[in-house]
């Protein structure tokens, strides 16, 4: 894959190409939202994230799509990460019948929201020792999740992820957990390297 470093209003972003890559093809997109640590107005960090790293064989036939936080939170900008959304599936290259997004810990409570604002547009969703506002959990009755947690996480407990998914199957939806005994607040690590995980996520359309 190849990444380039681009700009959108206040955003600045990754996105990471397949080899070959066509302008006058559309691609499955994954927008991947990062965690508290990379917050900032450096994206360039993000370069190395895991999951270009650790996923690199399972998402080279996707656009990967990551913005960068530059606030506080997620929250405090989210009208302007959903504008970013609207335009990065528009304008670049997507698929419109297979979007994903995918996100850990502060980004994982950001994938939550953002697929229960937007679910029209996504064909699944993967947060990653995260939650949510489970009461606005029948929005995603049809939008599948698959989210993973750490059993051993103090930072994140690993209830918020039970009681998102629990409430979303609650309501006819469609979302499982896994659970990695042992693991503490990573659990993107051994979720990114997940082969099973990426074939249930390209296998989902809209």
């Amino acid at each position: 894959m190849t990444q380039e470093i681009c700009k959108y209003k206040n955003f600045e972003y990754i996105i990471a190409k397949p080899d070959g890559f066509s302008e006058d093809k559309k691609y499955p997109m994954i927008i991947l939202l990062h965690g508290a640590g990379g917050r900032g107005n450096d994206i360039s960090k993000h370069l190395g994230y895991p999951l270009f790293r650790l996923g690199a064989e399972y998402i080279k036939n996707a656009v990967v799509v990551m913005p960068q936080c530059f606030a506080d939170t997620w929250f405090d900008i989210f009208e302007q990460l959903k504008d970013f959304v609207v335009y990065a599936t528009e304008n670049l290259y997507a698929d419109k019948s297979r979007i994903y997004v995918m996100g850990a810990s502060m980004g994982a409570y950001a994938t939550w929201q953002t697929a229960m604002s937007m679910p029209e547009l996504f064909a699944a969703a993967v947060p990653i020792c995260g939650g949510g506002m489970y009461w606005n959990a029948p929005r995603l009755k049809d939008v599948p999740v698959w989210a993973f947690h750490g059993a051993d996480d103090p930072t994140v407990l690993c209830e918020e992820s039970r009681k998102m998914v629990d409430a979303v199957n609650k309501h006819g939806g469609n979302a499982k957990l896994t659970v990695f005994d042992g693991v503490g607040h990573n659990a993107w690590d051994y979720t990114y390297g997940n082969k099973e995980m990426f074939d249930w996520l390209f296998a989902q359309h809209k």
